[in-house]
C-alpha cells in the first residue's frame, strides 16, 4: 500500500469518527435545549433533533468527500503526515463552523419563542368611542 492510499484511508477514518463524535454530542445535548425552546413539546424537540443531525451528517460527510482528493501525490511518512494535519484542521474547523452556527440557529430559536411566550395578552378594551357618520 502507497503512502497516498494510507492517507486517504486515515484521513477517513479520522473525519468521520470526528464527525460522528460531534453529531452524537450535538445530538445529546442539544435535546435539552430543544426541549426548553419547544416549551416541554419532547415530540417536537425529538423530531427537530433529530433532522439536525441528519443535516450535519450531509454536510459533514458531504464536505469530507469533496475534500477527499489531494492534488499532489505523497512519496514520504513526513508527506502523508503533512497532508493529513491540513485535510483534518479542513474538517475540525468545518466541524467547529457548524456547531458555532448550530448554536447561533438554536439561539434565535430561542429568542423568538421567549418572546412569543413572555408577551402578556392584549387588554380588553374598558369603552367605546362613537364614529360619527357623515351624511
Amino acid at each position: 500500500m502507497t503512502f497516498g492510499v494510507s492517507t486517504y484511508i486515515v484521513y477517513l477514518v479520522i473525519s468521520i469518527a470526528l464527525t460522528i463524535w460531534v453529531a452524537r454530542t450535538l445530538h445529546k445535548n442539544g435535546r435539552v435545549f430543544l426541549v426548553d425552546v419547544f416549551h416541554g413539546n419532547e415530540g417536537l424537540a425529538d423530531s427537530v433533533n433529530h433532522l439536525l443531525v441528519v443535516g450535519f451528517y450531509l454536510i459533514n460527510l458531504g464536505y469530507v468527500s469533496l475534500a477527499l482528493k489531494l492534488g499532489y501525490e505523497i512519496n514520504s511518512a513526513q508527506e502523508g503526515i503533512e497532508a493529513l494535519s491540513v485535510k483534518i484542521g479542513m474538517v475540525l474547523l468545518v466541524l467547529g463552523g457548524m456547531h458555532f452556527f448550530n448554536l447561533f440557529i438554536f439561539s434565535r430559536m430561542r429568542r423568538r419563542s421567549n418572546m412569543r411566550h413572555n408577551h402578556t395578552p392584549p387588554v380588553s378594551p374598558d369603552s367605546f368611542t362613537p364614529v360619527q357618520q357623515e351624511a
